[in-house]
């Protein structure tokens, strides 16, 4: 499937709607691509973005949050990183994988978080040939893996039809609630409230009837 087809199926009706399509396709791809490579083998995804791809919630989050099976603090994304530019590539799109290092020891914005977890980002270079549009220097999607994983977890296998059809491994729909919970109880607020938070689990009773 071409980008500028997979594109128009969003029916963006200006830029901005364009490129938030465009960060969706992007998370799709890269998975993927680590699909391919066999990081499930060794790690499942969970947070806002499985929660959006997997089971309907209707915010989109850019950052896609993975956690090792075991821990594994030598852990690397690195020998993932060429089949999801690979994987891009075939699409004719080109992505660099970088390492995102950070200044300060602090609680990073994702449930389970520990100090252990390793970053990445994938940031977008240049054009999309088939859309014709132009990728503005932000648009970048955060990967963020979890070298410490929490205790007990259960993993399912999730089907996913674009670019081609795979199976991604994910927490359970019970543990990604978990998840949920373990942000609103022991995230580091600082100074500003993560509101997301509270409408992914807010989305979430609502979709399953437990309110109104």
């Amino acid at each position: 499937m071409l980008i500028k087809e997979w594109l128009d199926e969003y029916k963006p009706v200006n830029k901005e709607s364009a490129e938030a399509a465009l960060r969706e396709i992007m998370q799709e791809i890269a998975l993927a691509g680590l699909q391919r490579g066999g990081f499930f083998e060794k790690a499942a995804f969970y947070g806002g973005t499985a929660l959006r791809i997997f089971h309907g919630l209707d915010r989109f989050s850019e950052d896609m949050d993975f956690s090792l099976l075991a821990a594994d603090p030598h852990f690397s994304l690195m020998p993932y990183s060429e089949s999801i530019v690979t994987e891009f590539e075939a699409l004719g799109m080109h992505v660099s994988v970088k390492e995102k290092h950070k200044t300060t020891q602090t609680a990073v914005d994702s449930a389970f978080l520990k100090p252990e977890t390793v970053w990445k980002e994938l940031v977008l270079e240049g054009v999309v040939p088939q859309a014709n549009l132009q990728t503005p220097p932000g648009l970048k999607i955060k990967l963020e893996i979890d070298r410490q994983p929490p205790l007990g977890f259960e993993t399912e296998e999730k089907l996913l039809l674009r670019p081609f059809s795979f199976y991604v491994k994910c927490f359970s729909l019970p543990d990604l609630f978990a998840g949920k919970m373990h942000a609103l109880l022991f995230r580091k607020w600082q100074t500003r409230v993560k509101g997301r938070d509270w409408y992914d689990q807010r989305s979430r009773l609502v979709r399953f009837g437990m309110v109104h």
